[in-house]
């Protein structure tokens, strides 16, 4: 397996290009229907350049959350001029905003990014997921939901040292980014886990293009559903990417409705007996209880099936090889 297939340069140029046209294109057109006619072959450029990716399947799944989900949809966004995306923008915080899942901070002093990065935090999560990928030499004589717990926690570990350290590369420009992760086990509801603590990029995105058009016409809860509605699908789109299979099973779709009506049901209930809310410790216990476990239901056997499963474990086992092969070579050069 190759860790940088030959493909990323050539996908980071024609991303850049692309969006370096969609700051063009949308400084000469007026928000509509023109300039979503304008930007219509960058979301076909996004939606397909992790197909380029077909030796990695991780490589195949990040490039697909950063430009086919959330970089088409701040695109979408631009051409009805809302988002984070804005002509006004220089150009590299434009291409930043555009590519990376980074949310800019305007008016802010830059470098906070920076600092929010823990090395220490890091190195915790690097160890982790380092005896993670030990174990999972293990694999045949682990129990499902004990490998489905392992998946969750090299999940999180994963996206909570990407994401802050593609944040910390921002601020390193001197752009200011907002968090990505809130500490998410600390959730002492649903709705507080999924809006404002996990993977924050998504609900901001989601905001503007789903949820306030929604419940502008058909209320709060209608736009909650479909909020959850159109991250289910893009769930979807992210197996297939990953699989590289057609059509999706609809386990992740599943997952994100239910997850949505209880979100929904969380806060009829919290408005109806505010007074009667759990101790906050109780309360996020049992939030984690039921991520876990409608996680272990739908979410994972939806995004390990088809042999998907045996290729990350493969690829986690050659990323672990290539720096411990790296790590030893350290030593030898330094005596030279």
């Amino acid at each position: 397996m190759e860790l940088l297939p030959d493909s990323i340069p050539a996908v980071s140029v024609a991303a850049a290009a692309a969006a370096l046209y969609a700051r063009a294109a949308s400084s000469l057109l007026r928000p509509g229907l023109p300039r979503l006619a304008a930007l219509l072959p960058v979301l076909a450029l996004l939606a397909a350049a992790p197909l380029a990716f077909a030796s990695s399947a991780i490589v195949r799944g990040v490039a697909a959350f950063f430009l086919a989900w959330l970089g088409a949809f701040k695109v979408a966004l631009l051409a009805a001029g809302r988002g984070p995306l804005d002509t006004a923008l220089p150009v590299l915080p434009f291409l930043f905003t555009a590519l990376l899942p980074v949310k800019l901070r305007r008016g802010g002093d830059g470098g906070s990014g920076a600092k929010s990065v823990s090395l220490v935090s890091c190195a915790v999560k690097v160890a982790i997921m380092a005896a993670l990928v030990g174990l999972y030499r293990l694999n045949a004589r682990l129990h499902l939901y004990a490998r489905l717990a392992l998946y969750s926690v090299h999940t999180y570990c994963f996206l909570d040292l990407l994401l802050p350290c593609v944040a910390a590369a921002a601020a390193a420009l001197g752009m200011e980014t907002e968090p990505q992760f809130d500490r998410p086990y600390l959730a002492s509801s649903l709705r507080d886990f999924w809006g404002r603590r996990w993977n924050l990029m998504v609900p901001a995105i989601l905001r503007p293009s789903v949820y306030d058009p929604v419940r502008a016409r058909a209320g709060g809860a209608a736009g909650v559903l479909a909020s959850f509605a159109v991250s289910g699908a893009m769930h979807e789109a992210m197996v297939c990417y990953l699989s590289l299979r057609w059509p999706p099973g609809g386990g992740m779709a599943a997952f994100f409705a239910l997850h949505g009506a209880c979100c929904v049901a969380e806060g009829w209930c919290a408005r109806r007996w505010a007074a009667r809310r759990p101790p906050r410790a109780v309360a996020t216990v049992g939030v984690g209880l039921f991520v876990a476990g409608t996680s272990f239901w739908l979410f994972f056997p939806a995004l390990l099936k088809d042999g998907v499963e045996e290729r990350f474990l493969e690829e986690w086992a050659a990323v672990a090889a290539f720096f411990l092969d790296a790590g030893g070579k350290i030593p030898y050069v330094a005596v030279r």
